[in-house]
């Protein structure tokens, strides 16, 4: 445990300048981007120049880019102000919150499915992969794989209009949006929630069940599963104590680049299902140059990948002895 403890300090001690520099390089790139929020009024005959000007201060883009820099890290830092948003005429941190919850709920919760149900087809097609059935199973795989997420969105919503439903957009019915929480709030929450889980889980599954598929076809092969096998070991105690358990440190190392995709990998899809996420909010805000959102969206897509990579490293120390924090 003191290693273990030292090993997260020194890990989170060492996001601080690497989410510093990728400051940097977000903002960098943000400016890089041709025209300004501005240039929709530009293009308005009824906006005076005046205006224009005035607006331009009120922004704060009259300053040089360092000093916006400057200006956005240190209220992030002093006071977890993440800018203002032109678009929106909001505080950025007020516009990701309300947003954020739901983000991270379908995240994890995806990630969780996903792994649920991929984990034990991928053990299954490399235990069988003789039989139709894994042959089917597989071909059912690449074909997840080249179907686009919001491809199989319009589908279901498609399937599910046909089928004579009325509300397939969003996480809960027009009248249940601002209910409070009841246990009828939550069966409507249950009745919406399998599409966006289908469409955007489905990616996911077929590729952990081909990777998990491909290592337990690798250890199946190793030495020490036939000396397992050689002593005596049971069948199942071979599976799951040996072959299952090396097989799946790949899928856990793999786990932590999982977060920031669902977020930032599934933004047509969050559109067409209408899901209150954070990923529209960074389309929207690219495509109306509003660059205190798009660079805040950025970072917190970074900041998941190092979180994602240090719990996923946390948990392969934890599933396999071999790995330590010295």
């Amino acid at each position: 445990m003191p290693a273990m403890l030292t090993y997260t300090i020194r890990r989170l001690l060492g996001m601080i300048p690497t989410l510093l520099l990728i400051s940097v390089v977000c903002f960098a790139v943000i400016q890089l981007q041709p025209g300004s929020f501005l240039d929709q009024y530009r293009e308005d005959p009824r906006v005076t120049a005046e205006a224009l000007q005035a607006m331009t201060r009120q922004l704060g883009l009259d300053q040089p880019v360092w000093l916006q820099y400057l200006n956005w890290i240190k209220g992030i830092v002093l006071h977890g102000d993440f800018g203002y948003s032109f678009a929106n005429s909001r505080p950025v941190s007020s516009l990701i919150w309300e947003r954020l919850g739901w983000t991270v709920f379908l995240a994890v919760l995806t990630l969780l499915v996903s792994w649920v149900v991929a984990v034990p087809l991928g053990i299954y097609t490399a235990l069988h992969r003789h039989r139709k059935r894994s042959a089917a199973l597989n071909f059912l795989g690449y074909l997840s794989l080249a179907t686009p997420d919001f491809l199989v969105a319009l589908l279901l919503i498609a399937l599910v209009l046909a089928m004579g439903g009325t509300n397939v957009g969003g996480l809960f019915s027009p009248d249940m949006i601002d209910a409070p929480w009841s246990v009828a709030r939550v069966l409507d929450l249950l009745a919406h929630l399998w599409i966006p889980m289908i469409a955007i889980g489905l990616e996911g599954v077929a590729g952990l069940m081909r990777q998990m598929r491909a290592s337990m076809l690798d250890v199946l092969t190793q030495d020490f599963i036939r000396t397992a096998r050689a002593k005596g070991a049971t069948g199942q105690r071979v599976l799951w104590g040996h072959a299952v358990r090396n097989a799946v440190n790949p899928l856990i190392s793999l786990a932590g680049l999982s977060l920031p995709s669902l977020i930032s990998g599934t933004i047509i899809a969050s559109i067409v299902l209408n899901l209150p996420t954070i990923g529209p909010y960074l389309y929207d805000a690219l495509l109306n140059k509003d660059q205190f959102v798009a660079m805040t969206l950025l970072m917190f897509s970074a900041l998941l990948l190092l979180i994602g990579n240090l719990l996923s490293d946390l948990a392969l120390a934890w599933a396999d002895p071999r790995v330590r924090f010295e």
